[in-house]
């Protein structure tokens, strides 16, 4: 059987290759389709994101991290998660650049391969389901941070998609602090609660904002759909 350390690592892997997988994909165009379907799809693919998001801040990062900390250190992460990214996004708003879906996709990996990596050790099964999870996620956040880097940015094709490849390698990075530190370690407890708070100020600002869609059914549907792909996983684990 596989060493926990090297499975950790590697699972890490696997589920921050499918960031660049997703990348990828939104770079595929299908002429065949009308522009108001393009349109669509890429609204429906916005707001599945936004429901994997939503589920992974409500089945596993705000769980997992309360599991962790006490409940006023909980509390306090959570906003300090939420203000500290709102500043980051009003800087980035300064200077002209839009990358909320990008730093809530980074918000949701890193934290989830910390947890991956101190989970590793003591339930393997439960590691390889929430690297699934993780895979299933960060397609469509892959796909959708492309896509608002490459609207407001004026950077060649391929040294976009080496910023995607290049977030990779720190899911596992992540997942060695995890196995440092432990399972039940308050700093994961941390993370995870920061997280939540940035990833929730980004959904309600940048993200939820990009999905409606005048007379279209599939946006909306396509939030509950995220949200039911993280309530699989959940029941699973």
């Amino acid at each position: 059987m596989l060493d926990p350390f090297w499975a950790a690592l590697i699972l890490t892997a696997l589920a921050g290759a499918s960031i660049p997988a997703g990348a990828a994909l939104s770079l595929c165009r299908i002429s065949r389709l009308s522009q108001m379907a393009r349109t669509e799809a890429r609204h429906g693919v916005v707001a599945f994101g936004a429901g994997a998001l939503l589920a992974a801040i409500a089945l596993v990062l705000i769980p997992e991290g309360v599991d962790r900390l006490a409940p006023m250190p909980a509390l306090i992460w959570f906003a300090v998660g939420g203000g500290l990214f709102a500043l980051i996004d009003r800087a980035l708003k300064a200077s002209g650049s839009n990358a909320a879906q990008f730093l809530a996709m980074m918000m949701d990996y890193l934290p989830e391969a910390m947890a991956l990596g101190a989970l590793a050790a003591a339930d393997m099964t439960t590691a390889v389901l929430v690297a699934i999870l993780m895979v299933l996620q960060n397609l469509p956040e892959g796909f959708n941070a492309m896509e608002e880097i490459r609207a407001s940015s004026d950077r060649g094709v391929l040294m976009l998609m080496a910023l995607f490849v290049a977030m990779v390698p720190l899911g596992p990075l992540a997942a060695l602090g995890g196995i440092a530190a432990g399972p039940d370690a308050p700093l994961i407890g941390a993370v995870m609660m920061l997280a939540s708070g940035g990833i929730l100020y980004l959904m309600f600002q940048d993200i939820a904002p990009e999905v409606p869609l005048e007379n279209a059914w599939l946006p909306p549907l396509g939030a509950v759909f995220g949200f039911l792909l993280g309530l699989a996983g959940h029941v699973l684990i």
